[in-house]
């Protein structure tokens, strides 16, 4: 009988879980989607193959539960680091560090993008983890604009250009001793973007 990690079914569970979903972030940088497979991943984690098979019966579900498991957390995360910022133009700033941040910590993995990849179903589960984000970001500029903080634009606008400008990977690809020097510039440029006084 395989060994249960943990001391219970429920606790083995979540530490297979927490063991896959680490070996495959560091996979998924180094090699690229195309070439993960379950036995590499389960051989990186530490876990038997049989007990991957019994949690992901293909790649495609592992990436997609892994995906469904970081964007919790992120969201999580957003949601508990905006409720403590005071006013719109605070909560764009914590919003903007939070996601630099996590361009920097998720890089573009090699090979093909994750559309040419996936089967329709499993992209668009995928892809709908970036709506919650957006949701929120789109709610901070609306209150930035009500409040008067922010340009009294189109709201939509401003979401597709503040979003364009935290998906610029050049922020975020500089040696690790740059990274917080040039995420604060970021932050600064992106503030500065949506001023009133910038427009008209």
């Amino acid at each position: 009988m395989p060994k249960v990690l943990g001391g219970s079914l429920a606790a083995h569970r979540d530490e297979v879980r927490a063991r896959v979903f680490a070996a495959l972030r560091e996979l998924l940088y180094e090699q690229g989607f195309d070439a993960v497979t379950l036995a590499g991943v389960a051989a990186a984690a530490g876990v038997g193959r049989t007990s991957i098979y019994n949690h992901f019966p293909d790649r495609q579900a592992l990436l997609v539960a892994f995906v469904e498991h970081e964007a919790d957390r992120y969201v999580a995360d957003l949601e508990s680091a905006l409720g403590a910022a005071a006013t719109p133009t605070d909560r764009l700033a914590v919003f903007a560090r939070l996601q630099l941040h996590r361009l920097a910590e998720f890089h573009l993995p090699p090979g093909r993008g994750l559309a040419g990849t996936l089967d329709p179903e499993a992209y668009r589960r995928i892809a709908a983890h970036a709506d919650p984000i957006g949701d929120r970001l789109a709610r901070i500029v609306r209150e930035g604009i009500e409040s008067g903080e922010m340009a009294a634009e189109d709201p939509a606008v401003l979401v597709a250009m503040i979003g364009a400008a935290l998906s610029a990977r050049q922020i975020v690809d500089v040696p690790q001793e740059e990274l917080a020097g040039s995420v604060e510039a970021a932050v600064r440029i992106v503030l500065s973007m949506v001023r009133p006084s910038n427009l008209g």
